[in-house]
This record gives C-alpha cells, structure tokens and sequence, in this order.
C-alpha cells in the first residue's frame, strides 16, 4: 500500500519536468491523480493544449492508476477552481496540491521588460496564490489538506538575470508561510521545494562561459526531476502530518532543510541612533555577519551525491 492510498491529489505544470514525476509516482503511491498542464511553453504566453497533460494522465491509467487530464491556467482564478472542481466532481475529494508550474522569461533587471515582471509574478506567484485559495476553504472544512508549493534558490539565494523570477519565487515563501500558519489548527499543512533538477526551463538558461558549461552538464546528469518528487509526495502523506511552514531543498538525493529570516546580531544605543552613529558603529559592528552577493553555487559549492 502507497503512502497515498485514498488520497486524491492536484499537480499543476503536470506534463513534464517535476510536476510530471510528482504526478507519476503519486499514483503509483496510491493517488488518484488531477494531471493539469496548459499545455505552452517554458516563457508561456503561447497557445496551450490539453494534449501533454492528456498523455500523462493516460500513462498513469494505463498502469494501473486512476488520472483525469485538466488544462487549465494557473495563472487564472477560474482555471484554480475548475481544477478543484474537477477533482472533487471526478473523484469525490481533494487531498493535496502539489504545485510547481511556472515559466521563465530571464533579463538583467535593468533592462527588464514590463511584460516580462508580469508574466512570470502572473503565473508563479498568483498561480500559487490561485491554487492555494481555490483549494484551502475545501481542505478547512474536511480538516485536512497539504500544499507543497515551489520556491527557487534564485530567491532564497539569488541569481543574475532572474529579479521577477526570484521576486516572485520568495512571495511563495512568504505565502505557504502564512498558509501553515493560519491552517495548523484545521490541519491544513503547507511547504515549500526549492528543487535542483534539469527541467525544460532549466535548459532555457543560457551558458555564457566554460564554468557555466560544465555546471549545466552537472546539473543535467545529476540532478533529475524524479528525485524532487519523492519529497513532494511524501509531503502530501498522512505521516508528515507535523512538518508544515518549512523551507525545502532537493538536490540529486540530498535534501535541505533552509533555515527562515530571524535577527542575527542586534545594537541598542539608549540615546538613539543617527547616520553618523550608524555608519561608525552598527555597520561596522554589524558587516562580519553579512552574506556576500554569491549565487547559487557559491554556497552549493560541492558535487551533488
């Protein structure tokens, strides 16, 4: 018996990368299976189509496992609650959203389109935001539900060329925190992944340089989609019933627990501060604690096992 035997479980952007896997092993744990996809492409903004999330769907019944095809947007409410409405009209309930559709469109920030901010904010953020209000009332009223949500270390961490991703990414944080917050009575549970794993959007990262070269090559034999989702899943199940609020990571089979914001180091002056006090003694005093500017693989610097 799967981890998920009796649950029925939402995954957006379901057609391939993460939220495929998430999608293929949560009915084979046992779930029945809302596969949604829109069906675009990774910068979104082209015409979708049910097909993709069709064929998944397809190979999970042909398994064995029971899956319905949806292919509506995140990024709109209508297309949140119609795959809420979906699951609870196919299947008679609703368990767990797992959620990691999104899109790229990358760009210096100074350079930056305003298109481009909104479009990723559009599907990531209020995507996230979509699915969540769609679904929490249901999960308030049965007293049981789970959220796995997905960040980014291009957020947590930070990224050349990725502001609105990023900016959009730790809005999910900031989200999924209050969620488990205001949730934890009823047993409404939410998380957050940021995932390594070589995805289409992934591949749409350009490589400038050698180290940047063979970074990918790591990351695409390395790192897989497949891995993500065991954690994904597991978060879903009836036995992670405690863990809610919390900041993930998967990287190859390691998985990261991040620590979330709280004050470091801290100054009092009873007369107050003014400029010239703060720049003579609480940055100075303040600047060993800093973080640097470094990205991702500054701080992942070692090879993934």
């Amino acid at each position: 018996m799967g981890v998920l035997e009796g649950k029925v479980v939402l995954a957006t952007g379901a057609a391939r990368g993460i939220g495929k896997e998430c999608a293929l092993l949560a009915a084979r744990e046992g779930a029945k299976v809302v596969v949604n996809d829109l069906g675009g492409g990774v910068a979104g903004g082209d015409e979708g189509s049910g097909s993709p999330a069709q064929e998944v769907a397809d190979e999970i019944k042909a398994a064995g496992g029971e899956a319905v095809a949806n292919s509506d947007s995140v990024a709109e409410m209508q297309g949140a609650k119609a795959m809420i409405e979906q699951a609870l009209d196919t299947f008679g309930g609703l368990h767990g959203v797992i959620s990691p559709a999104g899109i790229l469109r990358d760009g210096m920030f100074h350079k930056m389109e305003d298109a481009d901010w909104d479009a990723v904010i559009n599907v990531h953020l209020n995507g996230s935001y979509n699915v969540t209000r769609a679904a929490v009332n249901h999960f308030r009223e049965q007293e049981q539900g789970s959220f796995v949500l997905f960040t980014s270390t291009s957020g947590l961490i930070g990224n050349v060329g990725q502001a609105n991703y990023a900016a959009a990414k730790m809005g999910i944080v900031g989200l999924s925190r209050i969620i488990a917050m205001e949730g934890e009575r009823k047993n409404v549970r939410s998380n957050v992944i940021a995932p390594f794993a070589w995805t289409r959007m992934i591949a749409t990262i350009p490589v400038k340089d050698e180290e940047s070269a063979k970074r990918v090559e790591r990351m695409k034999n390395l790192l897989r989609a497949d891995q993500v989702a065991q954690l994904a899943v597991a978060l879903c199940a009836d036995d992670a019933k405690d863990t809610t609020g919390q900041i993930f990571a998967v990287r190859g089979n390691e998985i990261f627990l991040f620590n979330q914001p709280r004050p470091i180091r801290a100054l009092g002056k009873v007369e107050g501060w003014d400029p010239t006090s703060v720049l003579a003694h609480a940055l100075p005093a303040f600047k060993p604690s800093y973080e640097d500017v470094g990205n991702t693989g500054s701080v992942f610097s070692w090879e993934p096992i």
